[in-house]
């Protein structure tokens, strides 16, 4: 039988292991691989839990730093590392998945519709990792409250379409007084295109004549957006 490193040993003496570093320092004391071998807890014959989370981090890397690329890492190419398998890759993607919940729902108690920066905070995480271009209409009564959301578009790495028609049949349905419009771009960059601009346009235009204001349009980037608002791209 082959022996494995294992981290997850309660020797008072051992305070150098993540386990033990965490129950007497705190959590906010360890590495992002410390915390990692605390969920894998064990090793292989040739490298510890820690340095097996210093190896997670390195695979998932290349889809963005940090603890970021794990969220992005697909699950197959996890599971290649060596000594990480079908389950640890689950656990280790569950812990994404949380994490990226816990930051939705740490943003939706400042979200406000009225506010750009609140509405691209709270939709950040969901769209910021994406690979194509996805189009989110917001609707909303004439409290500007949370009517419903629905995604309206998922296109390719570099453009979507979407339909002023097809938005405003969903306003109708849902006797929404105010919508909004959400996009990502996978580049990263939140720069409006020419197109961007004149399907903005032209969707405020016919809102102006049908009496449902098109609050803003928002696109995110890679931790950074743009406001049609802010920018006074539309009144």
């Amino acid at each position: 039988m082959k022996l494995v490193k294992y981290e997850n040993n309660d020797n008072d003496g051992m305070k150098n292991l993540p386990y033990e570093k965490f129950i007497s320092y705190g959590a906010e004391t360890l590495t992002d691989s410390e915390l990692l071998a605390i969920i894998i807890r064990t090793g292989t014959p040739d490298m510890s839990a820690r340095e097996l989370g210093e190896e997670v981090l390195k695979t998932a890397g290349k889809y963005g730093n940090g603890l970021l690329g794990l969220y992005q890492i697909p699950l197959r190419e996890l599971m290649d590392v060596k000594g990480i398998g079908k389950v640890k890759a689950v656990k280790l993607k569950a812990l994404a998945e949380l994490c990226t919940r816990m930051a939705q729902t740490r943003a939706r108690d400042c979200l406000k519709f009225t506010e750009p920066y609140s509405v691209a905070d709270y939709y950040m995480e969901r769209f910021r990792h994406e690979k194509v271009e996805h189009i989110m209409l917001i609707l909303l009564d004439s409290g500007l409250h949370l009517i419903e959301e629905q995604l309206i578009s998922k296109g390719t790495s570099n453009a979507s379409l979407l339909s002023p028609r097809e938005v405003y049949i969903s306003a109708f349905r849902s006797q929404a007084a105010y919508i909004m419009l959400l996009h990502n771009h996978p580049g990263g960059n939140p720069a409006p295109s020419s197109n961007d601009i004149d399907i903005t346009q032209r969707i405020a235009d016919i809102g102006k004549t049908i009496d449902i204001s098109l609050l803003d349009h928002i696109i995110i980037g890679d931790n950074s957006y743009f406001s049609f608002k802010e920018s006074n791209l539309i009144n």
